[in-house]
């Protein structure tokens, strides 16, 4: 067994102030009730909330409060993310780091795939994060929208990640959805997932922690919630080399494919249906995109099922209904069939029914309706 407790932290996020201080003392109530706790992890912008009007520089005193906070109790601390602009070229990353236990930076991850339109003004991170626990396990991190993409979970696991961290601001009716996603990652991933929202302006709650089963070892409702959760890592390595339940094996599987998937080659030509879909924007009232279209087999050629052939051309769609069928011949089968002999019994006798007096059953006493 290799034990290790991980604690999430939902907690109420104020948009127009800061949440620093809020976020230093939970982790001090955390670590006075659960002594034991050995990571920590908050929500997507937790400490300053969602507008990118708050963002700093990549180094600043905020970080280094977060920094002398996981010294002071010897944990490791993820206090979610920030908007991060880099000084060079004036761009915003929604950017996480990672502080080891000796108040030390391990790793700076900026998020992948903002929640583009809505988050627009917001630049994408391309490195990943992957990092050692001594003595424990692998750790990836991503943030919220990123889980969306499997793509992204596919590297990470693909590098020995055994847990993904994964600090989320989600306040829209979606939610649901993403804990699906969540389940399912850890299935498909054969990891742990610990998911963890906010509340207020930092999101609807619902935080989660999921095993590698799919599991949901801990569920938070619409209120602040610390859940210190101890998690056995050698669950992991061991479902990922004798399957789920003994059962599906699927890095193996992914491992020993038999083909490669030429939708990630952008010269393939295989993603020419994504190139008709319109622009990534937010809908406007009255919006009537994707309706009254042609078909996508009408107009994308089909792609090359292999290198040297050449595309096939667009499915022809041909309107209107099919042809009627014929009626059967309604002598077929009856010519040498013998004659029918007509029934000479007299008809029986109609007899009407007798009419019903209630509370009264035919032959018995009259019933008390007392």
């Amino acid at each position: 067994m290799t034990p290790f407790a991980i604690a999430g932290v939902q907690m109420y996020v104020n948009a127009l102030e800061s949440n620093v201080e809020g976020m230093i003392q939970r982790l001090n109530i955390l670590m006075a009730r659960f002594p034991w706790t050995q990571m920590v992890l908050f929500s997507e912008l937790a400490p300053f909330g969602p507008l990118d009007r708050f963002a700093l520089p990549p180094e600043n005193e905020t970080i280094e409060k977060f920094q002398e906070a996981a010294r002071k109790h010897r944990v490791w601390l993820i206090p979610g993310s920030m908007f991060l602009k880099n000084p060079e070229d004036g761009r915003v990353y929604n950017t996480s780091v990672v502080i080891n236990p000796e108040g030390e930076i391990v790793r700076r991850y900026a998020k992948m795939f903002p929640f583009r339109p809505y988050e627009s003004g917001i630049a994408a991170g391309t490195e990943f994060c992957v990092f050692d626990v001594p003595d424990v396990g692998r750790f990836g991190l991503s943030i919220c929208y990123d889980i969306w993409f499997p793509e992204t979970t596919r590297q990470l696991t693909s590098q020995g990640v055994e847990v993904l961290l994964h600090p989320v601001l989600t306040g829209t009716t979606d939610r649901d959805a993403e804990l699906a996603i969540a389940r399912a990652t850890a299935a498909q991933f054969q990891c742990y997932i610990f998911d963890v929202n906010g509340l207020g302006a930092g999101g609807v709650g619902k935080s989660c922690v999921v095993d590698p089963t799919s599991m949901v070892l801990h569920q938070s409702a619409g209120q602040e919630d610390m859940f210190p959760i101890e998690i056995d890592l050698n669950m992991v390595r061991r479902q990922r080399e004798a399957g789920m339940k003994g059962l599906g094996q699927v890095l193996k599987s992914f491992r020993d494919r038999s083909t490669d998937f030429s939708v990630y080659d952008r010269s393939s030509g295989t993603d020419a249906y994504l190139q008709t879909l319109g622009p990534l924007e937010i809908p406007q009232q009255g919006s009537r995109a994707g309706l009254h279209v042609d078909v996508p087999a009408e107009r994308i050629p089909q792609a090359p099922a292999y290198k040297g052939q050449e595309s096939m051309p667009a499915f022809s769609h041909t309107p209107g209904g099919f042809a009627p069928e014929p009626m059967p011949n309604p002598s077929a089968g009856t010519a040498n069939e013998p004659p029918v002999a007509k029934s000479t019994a007299a008809p029986a006798a109609s007899m009407p029914n007798a009419p019903v007096t209630p509370g009264v059953l035919t032959g018995s006493e009259t019933l008390s309706s007392g």
